[in-house]
């Protein structure tokens, strides 16, 4: 079977071949799925440039990305929950990387039914983001009502939690530049802020939850509008000490401004490591199927233009996920 493979960290158009590998062999709870369509996410091309070795020791050649639609085609002997036909979606586990290729054995346990009313495109540019935005604004409690700084309205995470934040009842801020501002609107936001002629720190005031996607000094700024007892979410931000404790970083401490900032208003603090999970991702199946959250795609490529799909990923200015069919 053909697969998009990293052949060696560098510069994306050195490091990338579609290659001939193996198909893979299923475990008891795993799915073979045939791959419809993937996804490609800020992660990958870290991981290409060879940014993440350290946290991620990768060995080459090794196939990219994690987002995927597709078809089961077998199921291990020990799976009960999905049989061959089903038309399902995932964001597979770091073990299991390697969604752009024909076919992908994914365990059953990171793979949900995809929503049905759909495309295997848009069901593909949804696992990743939509788990990221999950899991970060599930962590900090959101609840109707609540005030929620979303930062990079525009962008594929932040696109989706603006969706996910008004489907719990919150009141949405979020930034982004002045293109973006009545797409962004569209998408549901109750205040879009135009990062490019407005201070977003003298606008979202006292908010009950900042969701963190940019990092460096947003995350200490996010102090400066979070209420007392709120929480800092970020997905990019400095590890909190519990999650560096889980890297084996004993000895950890948080940049003393964060600890300082945190402290000053009793609000937390946390890292949020997206983890693969079905049953989140069916939560998502049912938010779509509702049209309460629909995908958001910039473009879409063939898997021969895989190359270019990850040039354009590199630019930073998609508005929403990138996706490449595979067949």
């Amino acid at each position: 079977m053909k697969a998009l493979q990293i052949v060696k960290y560098g510069e994306i158009k050195d490091s990338l071949a579609i290659n001939e590998v193996n198909k893979p062999t299923v475990q008891a709870n795993d799915v073979l799925i045939e791959v419809k369509a993937a996804a490609i996410n800020p992660i990958d091309k870290s991981i290409i440039l060879g940014n993440l070795q350290g946290m991620l020791p990768i060995p080459l050649p090794s196939t990219s990305a994690y987002d995927l639609s597709g078809i089961v085609v077998e199921t291990g002997n020990e799976v009960s929950n999905f049989e061959i036909g089903d038309l399902v979606y995932s964001r597979v586990p770091q073990e299991q990387m390697g969604t752009l290729a024909e076919f992908v054995a994914v365990t059953s346990d990171a793979v949900s039914k995809k929503p049905g009313n759909i495309s295997f495109e848009e069901a593909a540019s949804l696992p990743l983001a939509g788990l990221t935005a999950l899991q970060s604004l599930e962590y900090a409690g959101i609840k109707e009502n609540h005030k929620v700084l979303i930062h990079a309205g525009s962008g594929g995470v932040g696109s989706f939690a603006i969706q996910y934040a008004k489907a719990k009842g919150a009141y949405v801020y979020t930034t982004t530049s002045t293109n973006n501002v009545q797409w962004v609107k569209e998408l549901g936001a109750d205040r879009v802020i135009d990062y490019k002629t407005e201070d977003y720190k003298s606008i979202a005031k006292d908010v009950d939850i900042v969701f963190d996607t940019l990092g460096q000094n947003y995350s200490l700024e996010s102090f400066e509008v979070v209420k007392q007892g709120g929480i800092v979410v970020s997905v990019v931000g400095p590890l909190d000490e519990a999650s560096a404790k889980m890297f084996g970083m004993a000895d950890y401490k948080l940049p003393k401004e964060l600890a300082n900032a945190s402290s000053e208003k009793n609000a937390e603090y946390k890292f949020i490591f997206m983890h693969p999970n079905g049953a989140h991702l069916n939560e998502i199946k049912s938010l779509v199927e509702d049209e309460k959250i629909k995908p958001i795609i910039d473009k879409i490529y063939s898997f021969s233009e895989s190359v270019d799909a990850f040039t354009h990923l590199s630019s930073g200015r998609a508005k929403g996920k990138i996706v490449i069919k595979i067949s």
